[in-house]
């Protein structure tokens, strides 16, 4: 997925609090201008603010930060179906309104100065500032919206199209005022956040430059970075605005603070490793598990030149699974798809690979209160009803909870129950192949790119050999992987999608009927559920927290009894490792990481390094 559009998702958690409605004809009058929005309740900062609380304010700038990634790119278009983007790209563009890190649902004024929501909350309008500017010096004005609206939902990756389908219009009021109008029927809380987080792009660049195009020509954009030195698919270098113009702003003071920020690409994560460890490269959070536990015994690690910490993440964990293509034929029985999900040993896995540190996901909002919890509550109750005979009967029971094996590898009582699904579903046993009615053998094909996962898939492979299911592995490039992704061309693969604070639209393109058949969606399972849909659009009209956490645990109720995913795990915490050369504000922002963010260069820590202190 493009790396705007991930950044797009996550700004759903300053969503404005409003239902939408308004006579066909439409030309609200203008409501109050502020200077953010704020979803469920008031804005922490007042107008005068100088600086978010988690930030320090006069951090020094300079100094390279090198970082990594595993996937080689071809492209600097972020907001086309084609290509892989290059690692951190989002950088050279900005957005109407920033997110505060330490708010579950606010944004305040960057592009534009202030924000109003129309008394009939038909709209929302943006008075730009008169200092934004591009790259080349010239205004961001507002026809620069209205091109950019009309350029990602006319040409962009089909995920735009998705986002502002209930958007109307996009009008230039003056060359710094812009309207957002919204169809008549929509009723989403998210539409002014939708419009504030949106990309905002060049008309005049792209006037000469074809915007549904690949290309490797850095583009103009209008942020803290601009494209620096590169070379395709091995590395990219953002090199810091020095005169940007929104360095002064209350949403930017304290951050930005690198001078360059280098992405250098590896071919996998086990290569990558040993770079770091090597220096090459200065931050890292360690999603392996193995590596955590028994990599960093290393002379660097001992005398303190390399730090490791665990930060606490008081955000929803998000979804890290197995998902089944529905849209094949031999995935389309629940009762397939819950026996798959017996031969997945979490407990051997946890225990034997990941060396205990890792909790199972049971939730598509683990680690936060959105996660449906025991019998459903009358509110709960409520929205399921209607859908009762037309979901599993289990959704008005307990919340699902993944079997606990018994940790042995070859769990008797987990293959048992499969078996027993798969009997009831008209499978059987022949020789050692388990045959549907037609005689056709269940078989399947997980897809990947990262080999370090093949320690996860060998075990689970075997546990569905003996249940007389063949399944194997297959690990392609990045680029015929996201290819074939996009096109849904897949049996099963591992998918981990992260959830915002205040769930919202972005939840139909993980589930929703709408983007089912959208090549390029998030909905890689192909979820076409009326129930699903119908739980996901009173999340979107929800007009408080009460009400988003009923529909947001029905939601998790209905998803996770029809056994869409195989839940593999989740840790409310962040593992980091860097070599000792940072400074960073001594309060890390509640819902974010706060790298690189808020982080800098410390000269006199760097200056140790470099002398090659301490070392062995």
């Amino acid at each position: 997925m493009p790396v705007i559009i991930s950044r797009m998702m996550r700004a759903t958690a300053f969503a404005l609090a409003c239902g939408l409605s308004l006579s066909a004809a439409a030309s609200a009058q203008t409501g109050e201008f502020r200077h953010g929005l704020s979803t469920f309740g008031d804005l922490k900062y007042p107008p005068d603010f100088r600086g978010f609380g988690y930030v320090r304010p006069d951090a020094p700038k300079g100094g390279t930060l090198k970082l990594n990634t595993v996937a080689p790119f071809d492209s600097f278009n972020p907001f086309i179906l084609r290509g892989v983007a290059a690692p951190g790209v989002g950088v050279l563009w900005e957005s109407l309104l920033a997110g505060s890190g330490d708010e579950p649902d606010a944004a305040y004024g960057l592009i534009a100065e202030s924000v109003a929501v129309a008394p009939n909350r038909s709209a929302v309008e943006f008075k730009l500032r008169k200092t934004a500017r591009w790259h080349d010096g010239k205004p961001i004005q507002a026809e620069d919206v209205v091109f950019s609206y009309r350029a990602l939902t006319e040409k962009g990756h089909p995920q735009f199209k998705l986002l502002y389908k209930d958007v109307a219009a996009v009008e230039a009021l003056a060359p710094d005022h812009v309207r957002f109008r919204f169809k008549p029927e929509a009723l989403l809380r998210d539409l002014p956040l939708l419009a504030a987080g949106m990309p905002i792009l060049p008309k005049h660049y792209y006037d000469t430059h074809p915007f549904e195009r690949t290309t490797l020509e850095p583009p103009l954009g209008s942020g803290p970075y601009r494209i620096g030195r590169f070379e395709q698919g091995r590395s990219v270098a953002y090199e810091r605005v020095k005169d940007y113009w929104g360095a002064d702003l209350a949403v930017n003071r304290g951050r930005n603070n690198f001078d360059q920020i280098r992405y250098d690409v590896y071919r996998d994560r086990d290569v990558a490793f040993e770079a770091f460890k090597a220096g090459e490269y200065d931050w890292r959070e360690e999603f392996t598990s193995r590596t955590w536990a028994t990599g960093y015994d290393a002379p660097a690690v001992k005398d303190g030149r390399i730090k490791r910490e665990t930060l606490p993440d008081a955000t929803p964990s998000g979804v890290q699974a197995y998902f089944f293509n529905v849209r094949r034929a031999k995935f389309q029985d629940v009762r397939v798809r819950r026996a798959i999900g017996y031969a997945f040993d979490f407990e051997w896995s946890n225990k034997t690979l990941f060396f205990g540190q890792y909790d199972r996901m049971a939730s598509i909002f683990e680690n936060s209160d959105l996660k449906a919890k025991g019998v459903p509550a009358p509110e709960e109750r409520a929205l399921l009803e209607p859908f009762r005979g037309k979901v599993p009967d289990e959704v008005f029971g307990e919340a699902m909870r993944p079997h606990v094996s018994d940790g042995s590898g070859r769990d008797r009582e987990g293959l048992r129950k499969a078996r027993d699904l798969l009997t009831a579903a008209g499978y059987k046993v022949v020789g050692n192949r388990l045959m549907n009615a037609a005689g056709q053998p269940l078989e399947f094909e997980i897809l990947g790119f990262e080999q370090s996962f093949e320690r996860v898939h060998a075990p689970f492979v075997q546990n569905l050999e003996r249940l007389g299911i063949k399944a194997s592995i297959r690990f392609v490039d990045v680029p015929q992987y996201k290819a074939r992704m996009d096109d849904f061309d897949f049996d099963v693969t591992v998918m981990r999608y992260v959830q915002p604070l205040t769930p919202g639209i972005e939840q139909i393109n993980y589930w929703g009927t709408a983007s089912a058949d959208l090549p390029g969606s998030n909905n890689v399972a192909g979820i076409k559920n009326p129930a699903v849909d119908a739980m996901i659009d009173r999340l979107m009209q929800a007009r408080d927290r009460a009400s988003l956490t009923a529909a947001a645990r029905a939601l998790d109720r209905i998803v996770m009894h029809n056994h869409y995913i195989v839940p593999q795990w989740y840790k409310g915490a962040h593992n980091i490792a860097y070599w000792d050369r940072f400074g960073r504000p001594e309060k890390k922002p509640a819902f974010a990481l706060g790298f690189p963010d808020t982080w800098w260069i410390d000269e006199a820590k760097d200056a140790v390094l470099k002398r090659g202190a301490g070392r062995n």
